[in-house]
């Protein structure tokens, strides 16, 4: 059998986590990822019959049920992944039941996977629900994006609109726009339903005065959404309190789309034709 630490979605894990922390999106143990797994891939590193041991999720995962996750661990800090990934991370299984995780590998201190694992787990149902191929749910705490909640109405369209504003990119990136949720309590059932529903047309979720979700086929991609948005939440922060002399209008970003081909939010845009 393989070596686990060799495995190519290991690595992965080890370079996005460090890489989000140099960044500054995850600081102490804030933000975390979760990553679905094939599970043939997962066979050639793992005996996918010894279950170390179980652990209740919190809710009914049954869409889930036989589906492999490697997930970040609760209170782990992201600096400390790269080093000791079996310390800070965890593979598990979803059992039967559709309540439990099977711990496969992982969380060697005897701790567990992130307290928001119930919204990570809902988010791959609404996601998987409407994209087969999703694979990535990452949430994190980008310093731009946040300090943009406290000055910028926290509303779907307004968000979205100045966002595709900042950056010729972003309409093409994120067409689809960027769900936006109010402050809610972290870590409960609750803000993980909220999320999901709004994975269902966004890639993207703005969790109010906290950070941002985002989900995706693969680990860049995911990170790139949310890369993405901050870097347009960062010229937002940089310029807002100047005087606007050039814009990027709706029908220059109109013809972005549909040059690239992209499925646009069209009732986010201002202009009901070019």
């Amino acid at each position: 059998m393989k070596n686990i630490l060799d495995a190519p979605f290991l690595t992965e894990m080890r370079r996005t986590t460090a890489n989000m922390y140099r960044l500054g999106w995850d600081e102490r143990n804030g933000g975390n990822i979760s990553y679905l797994l094939d599970e043939d891939e997962v066979a050639e590193y793992l005996d996918m019959s010894h279950v170390i041991r179980e652990i209740p999720i919190g809710f009914e995962a049954k869409p889930l049920v036989g589906k492999i996750f490697l997930v970040t661990g609760t209170g782990k800090y992201f600096k400390n992944v790269e080093d000791d990934p079996e310390t800070n991370l965890g593979v598990i299984k979803i059992a039967p039941d559709g309540q439990t995780a099977q711990l496969l590998w992982g969380y060697r201190d005897g701790s567990r996977f992130t307290s928001e694992l119930p919204a990570h787990l809902m988010s791959h149902m609404a996601r998987l629900s409407v994209d087969p191929e999703n694979r990535v749910v990452m949430h994190c705490h980008p310093t731009h994006t946040l300090a943009m909640n406290f000055v910028h109405e926290l509303d779907e369209k307004k968000f979205t609109h100045t966002l595709w504003e900042m950056c010729t990119e972003c309409i093409v990136v994120f067409p689809d726009g960027v769900g936006v949720l109010p402050w809610m309590l972290c870590g409960t059932n609750s803000i993980g339903e909220a999320t999901a529903e709004k994975m269902k047309e966004f890639r993207l979720v703005v969790w109010g005065m906290h950070g941002i979700y985002g989900a995706g086929k693969t680990m860049d991609e995911t990170f790139g959404l949310i890369e993405t948005v901050e870097k347009a939440a960062q010229i937002y922060m940089l310029t807002a309190h100047l005087p606007r002399i050039n814009t990027i209008k709706d029908s220059e970003m109109r013809e972005l789309a549909e040059l690239f081909g992209v499925n646009y939010r069209k009732d986010f845009l201002d202009q009901a034709t070019i």
